[in-house]
């Protein structure tokens, strides 16, 4: 079976995440794809095929013979998609030979317009699958699971030889919380590689260092005809709190290394408001200054309306890897060499997020990310191409021959 072919498969089963969930999986949805694919693993004759009580999918290829002291690679993805727009009812479109331009998309409400996506114009003549305009694809990750599967087959049915290989499918990356349960005596590689990146030849292991942080604002409500001096509003104190961050420092100011405040969410009374960010910088150093800006806002609101107006909670979600990758170069040593068998232009990118990649890493499992080949995630300009699902896939492949002429005698 193609990439494509599965990866239109698998956008029609709904997986989005809750972020308001406190249990994992947080949708119990994820189970369908998650069971879809251990069947299928099993047809393709994988080995330990298991599907966890907290929705992971583990399954393993033996080492072909003689090829058992050979390095041994692992390849994960997600199977959740994001909350931020409509997963459910996805209906892919596919234009063929696509001719490059702007291209309004089924409900005739959006458009792909190539002036906001001008990579567009270099999808000429490829066969370009979007969305209908009313939910998100599904690219980010399940072009990435497409891609390991067929790649998967490609090795099994081929008789490439290999190391022992380990996949892993997991829930709940988009909430932050894809690694709670990932289990190492179900995926016993020593290095890993996440398919969750964005176009062609993109290779990350820097990424964000992460942070989430909530004001709670509590207020003092009298009647507003005798409110002087006494009457704290806390909506009020809520857009002073925004107002004393700096301005520009939002995702849609921001690019490359730059890091960011970004509200994501505000609800508010005289009584009661609460406002909640998510904090990001690739730097170390400036990420703390960012937490630190934000507890001299908390004092600085105290000291004006009272002790105990504004209380500050920051809890930290992941840590940027580019440090513990660089012992282990050989990851991106070998991707960038797969990336160029297949005819892409490796470019090493800064993650402007996180993957579950970051986080394994942090826990012993080096785990850079590469390219899905797949545009403009979380929303309903999503969209891929089936010659990047293709390649993506023989990349992976690739990356296990590579590994494979690396075998102690």
């Amino acid at each position: 079976m193609k990439a494509t072919e599965r990866f239109l498969k698998y956008v029609k089963v709904h997986t989005t995440s809750d972020p308001t969930a406190n249990i994992t999986p947080s949708t119990s949805r994820q189970f369908d794809l998650a069971n879809e694919l251990a069947e299928e693993m099993r047809k393709l004759g994988m080995k330990n095929v298991v599907v966890t009580d907290h929705c992971y999918v583990y399954g393993t290829i033996d080492a072909s013979e003689g090829y058992e002291n050979a390095p041994m690679p692992g390849f994960i993805a997600h199977m959740d998609t994001s909350p931020d727009f409509s997963g459910e009812n996805v209906n892919p479109q596919i234009i063929e030979n696509y001719d490059g331009n702007d291209l309004w998309l089924k409900n005739g409400n959006r458009c792909l317009s190539v002036d906001n996506f001008p990579h567009l114009s270099l999808l000429k003549g490829r066969t370009l699958i979007t969305t209908d305009g009313t939910t998100l694809l599904g690219a980010d990750n399940k072009a990435g699971i497409a891609e390991i599967m067929t790649a998967c087959e490609i090795i099994m049915r081929e008789k490439i030889p290999h190391g022992k290989l380990c996949i892993a499918f997991t829930p709940d990356e988009e909430i932050g919380k894809g690694t709670e349960f990932f289990d190492r005596d179900l995926f016993t590689s020593k290095f890993a590689f996440t398919v969750d990146g964005d176009q062609e030849g993109e290779i990350n292991f820097e990424n964000f260092n992460a942070c989430e942080a909530v004001f709670q604002i509590h207020g003092v409500n009298v009647h507003p005809g005798s409110a002087k001096n006494i009457m704290v509003n806390a909506s009020l104190v809520a857009f002073e709190i925004n107002s004393m961050l700096p301005c520009a420092d939002t995702p849609r100011n921001t690019e490359g290394y730059e890091g960011f405040f970004h509200l994501t969410k505000m609800e508010g009374t005289v009584e009661n408001a609460k406002l909640e960010y998510i904090v990001r910088d690739h730097s170390n150093e400036y990420f703390e200054i960012r937490k630190e800006m934000l507890r001299h806002i908390e004092k600085v609101i105290n000291e004006k309306y009272g002790t105990g107006t504004v209380q500050l909670s920051i809890k930290d979600q992941y840590a940027n890897m580019a440090a513990l990758i660089e012992p282990h170069r050989h990851l991106i040593e070998t991707a960038i060499a797969a990336m160029q068998n297949v005819g892409f232009t490796p470019v090493l990118v800064p993650i402007r997020g996180g993957t579950d990649g970051a986080r394994l890493t942090y826990e012993g499992l080096p785990c850079p990310n590469l390219c899905t080949g797949g545009y403009a995630f979380h929303g309903p300009f999503e969209h891929i191409t089936a010659e990047s699902l293709e390649s993506c896939a023989d990349m992976i492949v690739e990356i296990v021959k590579i590994y494979s002429e690396k075998k102690t005698s």
